[in-house]
């Protein structure tokens, strides 16, 4: 029986220092720490896959919190039985002592138990991160209704002006007044667009 450590990280920025250290601290070695730095809106994960094709029943998979198994509580889910029943490995999850199968072993009522808890919180992460994704977005409304730009700044070149007045007036094409402009064409005419929905010749 061997026994794995599992680490992720959404992106190739954030520090997986913490996770790492919880389960070397557990116990876990160096060789047996598989480290995936993607996001978690799915597994087609090299780490993920190649621990998944290794794992033999008796195994243990160990991660320091619930959400490194997934994004959504059907993933969690999906993840935990995979494990549990369809490899027949355990699974343990640091920061809550109670999602522990090894002590279970046969025994449907502590399976049962363990199973209830992991859909229990498995509801709450995904809750919250749905709760947060909201009130990101409520946010950004309201910051938007105060007339707060986002995005970056409009480019600005020092013939755009001119280049407006005599596109709006008729008397430049749309080419001549990019060019005046210091743009290509295209660009040109969406800021044209976008600042006055009047057009001159094309």
């Amino acid at each position: 029986m061997a026994a794995y450590g599992y680490v992720r990280v959404s992106t190739r920025e954030q520090n997986e220092a913490r996770q790492l250290a919880a389960l070397r601290q557990w116990g876990i070695g160096t060789g047996q720490l598989v480290l995936d730095k993607q996001s978690g809106k799915d597994f087609q994960r090299p780490g993920w896959m190649g621990l998944m094709e290794r794992l033999q029943p008796g195994d243990l998979v160990v991660v320091q919190s619930i959400d490194r198994l997934g994004r959504s509580y059907e993933e969690i889910l999906e993840q935990w039985r995979a494990i549990t029943r369809e490899k027949g490995a355990d699974l343990l999850v640091l920061d809550m002592p109670m999602l522990d199968t090894r002590a279970k072993g046969q025994d449907l009522t502590g399976k049962f138990i363990s199973d209830m808890v992991l859909q229990v919180l498995s509801y709450v992460a995904q809750t919250e991160r749905e709760n947060i994704h909201r009130r990101q977005a409520e946010g950004i409304a309201a910051a938007k209704a105060r007339g707060v730009r986002f995005g970056p700044p409009p480019l600005a070149t020092p013939g755009l002006a001119a280049a407006l007045r005599e596109y709006r007036a008729g008397r430049l094409s749309v080419r001549k007044a990019a060019a005046m402009a210091g743009m290509h064409p295209s660009t040109f005419y969406r800021r044209a667009a976008a600042i006055s929905p009047k057009k001159g010749k094309s």
